[in-house]
């Protein structure tokens, strides 16, 4: 089992919450904050299944405090976690066939 913490970017963008992970510069959006957050944990999940798949590099997490000190006032920061198992990577695998 593997745990990956990245910080992720919310911020709001018309009608929708956007979330921005910066160190991987990857993004996702919801219709509201729950379903941007539940969005963000699977784009990570995958984005990990997918790296470890094909054997990639990938940028490690910077410091959170950097992150949102970098932040504008309509901008939260908030760090997001992504489990990957060795059953998830098989799964993955037969699913990319």
């Amino acid at each position: 089992m593997q745990q990956f913490i990245y910080p992720a970017i919310f911020y709001q963008d018309d009608n929708q919450t956007k979330v921005y992970f910066p160190d991987l510069d990857i993004s996702t959006s919801g219709e509201n904050f729950e379903d941007a957050f539940l969005f963000a944990k699977d784009l990570l999940r995958v984005y990990f299944l997918y790296v470890a798949t094909n054997d990639l590099d990938f940028n490690l997490p910077s410091d959170f405090e950097s992150i949102s000190k970098k932040c504008s006032q309509n901008q939260t920061p908030i760090l997001i976690d992504a489990i990957i198992t060795p059953v998830d990577l098989k799964n993955f695998k037969k699913s990319s066939k």
